[in-house]
């Protein structure tokens, strides 16, 4: 089933899911090692592939807005009470706002800062504001601020899934894991 349904997430939303899960744990650590490292080669080429990973983050999950745009969203359990529906609503918007906004900061950043870059070595990123060092530094503090509120939020997401299945024992969290069939 490559579509959502009321009833399940479909194979498209998964891959959009795990996909951007996995690249987000992997820009923790990127951006970790990148501002750790000592100034070297080493380093900018560890912040060209956290930029880039950063870029492909945003191109995804704007895919996947209109992906879930396009789809029905499988509905809550009918016991779940109108303040969780409401919190969980809540909480992925803003992991959708944290998502589209932390790309931009680094953009803002990196155009800011007048770093000429190419995502993934391949192509130029062109610039979204006029060099400025105040700028800059705005941008760089706003982009570890949604590095924490992400943080945050994913916490939150995890533990609810996992509130769900352990306590509430709903399908919430099994229905968006992937579905591994066997081969007889």
């Amino acid at each position: 089933m490559l579509r959502n349904s009321t009833a399940a997430w479909g194979a498209i939303a998964k891959a959009f899911h795990w996909g951007i899960a996995t690249l987000i744990f992997i820009q923790f650590a990127l951006g970790w090692v990148a501002v750790s490292w000592r100034l070297s080669p080493t380093k900018l080429e560890l912040f060209i592939w956290h930029k880039s990973v950063g870029i492909l983050i945003l191109a995804l999950v704007t895919a996947r807005l209109l992906w879930r745009v396009v789809n029905s969203t499988p509905m809550l359990p009918v016991a779940t009470p109108a303040w969780e529906r409401w919190a969980a609503h809540a909480s992925h918007a803003a992991l959708y706002v944290v998502m589209v906004a932390m790309p931009i900061t680094g953009w803002v950043i990196n155009s800011a800062s007048k770093i000429p870059f190419r995502v993934f070595w391949l192509f130029p990123l062109p610039a979204i504001v006029a060099p400025d060092k105040a700028v800059a530094e705005l941008a760089k503090q706003s982009h570890f601020a949604l590095f924490i509120t992400l943080v945050l939020l994913l916490v939150v997401h995890i533990a609810a899934a996992f509130r769900h299945h352990t306590v509430k024992r709903t399908d919430v969290l099994t229905r968006m894991l992937p579905q591994w069939r066997s081969t007889p």
